[in-house]
């Protein structure tokens, strides 16, 4: 009988920014695969729970191609592997997800953005399977680190690989949606953890405070990362200038939506803030530059190599939620047109505020989900 292969959740990302033509087999529940599923331009789909094949496979043997890669996908892993051990008894060569989609949700892939004008580099680290988006800037072996993702590790032993030692470590906002690993990096590697004080009224560690205009230097080459004041997605929001080429808009501006103000209960009131920050202060600054946010919405947003990056100029020609010129009609949009929350939200808020401290295992359940950061 012929093996059933053993597929990463990095080789599966790699296929899907490809664009590769492949075929999942969720088995899954139906409200699961529904509300999250793994993306990608040219996969198929078929969603049959795992319980309804515990006879056998052979009533699905016709809606499974034999001329494309098929992977079997479930939420650990355990229920793939049976049902991709029962196909290959049918002569089918089929893989399996790895870890299943907790381990899809937990992937980070490094992809560089592009160089700093003193020799450093600015790289951005895609959790496809979440959307969130982080990013690491290295000059002259020291490294700042934006957004972090509670998956440490990765950043840390990513700095070591280039030689750079994390200094500063900085969140745009008080995350509602994953937790924030940047306070724990920040303990591990005696960097500085940056937050803007405005949203941390109830964090309970030791933090410093950032503050409009700030300007922070890493490395001898002088490469300045200065914060600017953006509310809206939360009140403290603060998006970052590196080296006058790339604008790091956190959950305020995306390449296809804009932030949502909801997530504290106060839409009503911030949305003129998310308004001003989008339409007055980003309106001030060079159109040339590369907008990096901290999440991305649909596998669409990705360029071709990987990155989610597009020109300022560029959003304000195509990103409807920039395109909105009466400010009821944009108020309207941005309070009634809500996706559900993000998934124990007010649980991460008050462990990114370090108020609660939850096991990984809970950690991983209060993370399950799609990114629902966006207005749609």
């Amino acid at each position: 009988m012929m093996s059933v292969i053993e597929m990463h959740a990095k080789e599966v990302a790699e296929k899907a920014i490809r664009k590769d033509n492949f075929f999942i087999l969720d088995v899954r529940n139906k409200t699961d695969f529904e509300d999250w599923k793994i993306e990608g331009e040219n996969i198929e789909y078929l969603n049959i729970p795992y319980f309804d094949l515990l006879d056998g496979v052979e009533d699905i043997l016709d809606q499974i191609p034999a001329d494309k890669e098929v992977i079997v996908v479930c939420a650990k892993e355990g229920s793939s592997v049976m049902v991709a051990e029962m196909l290959t008894e049918h002569g089918r060569t089929v893989g399996y997800l790895k870890g299943g989609m907790k381990a899809w949700s937990e992937h980070l892939m490094p992809v560089k953005v592009g160089d700093l004008k003193d020799g450093g580099e600015l790289y951005q680290f895609v959790r496809i399977g979440k959307g969130c988006l982080s990013y690491m800037a290295i000059s002259n072996g020291e490294a700042a680190l934006f957004d972090a993702t509670r998956m440490t590790d990765v950043y840390i032993d990513f700095a070591k690989s280039v030689n750079a030692e994390i200094k500063h470590v900085f969140d745009t906002h008080l995350h509602a949606d994953h937790i924030s690993g940047g306070r724990i990096i920040a303990e591990k590697t005696n960097a500085i953890y940056w937050l803007p004080p405005k949203d941390a009224g109830e964090v309970v560690f030791q933090y410093q405070s950032l503050e409009n205009g700030d300007e922070i230097v890493i490395g001898s080459t002088k490469i300045n990362i200065e914060a600017l004041y953006s509310p809206g997605h939360t009140i403290g929001s603060t998006s970052f200038v590196i080296d006058d080429q790339y604008l790091l808009t956190g959950d305020s501006l995306f390449i296809d939506s804009i932030g949502r103000p909801d997530l504290a209960g106060l839409a009503e009131d911030w949305v003129g803030d998310l308004r001003e920050t989008l339409y007055a202060r980003y309106k001030e600054l060079s159109d040339e530059l590369i907008v990096l946010p901290a999440h991305f919405m649909i596998m669409e947003e990705l360029n071709d190599d990987g990155t989610v990056a597009k020109k300022l100029d560029e959003l304000y020609a195509s990103n409807h939620g920039l395109n909105i010129a009466d400010e009821e009609e944009f108020r309207t949009m941005v309070t009634k047109n809500l996706p559900p929350q993000p998934n124990a939200y007010q649980e991460i808020r008050q462990t990114n505020m370090g108020k609660i401290n939850p096991d990984e295992d809970k950690q991983r359940e209060m993370e399950i989900g799609p990114n629902r950061c966006a207005v749609r």
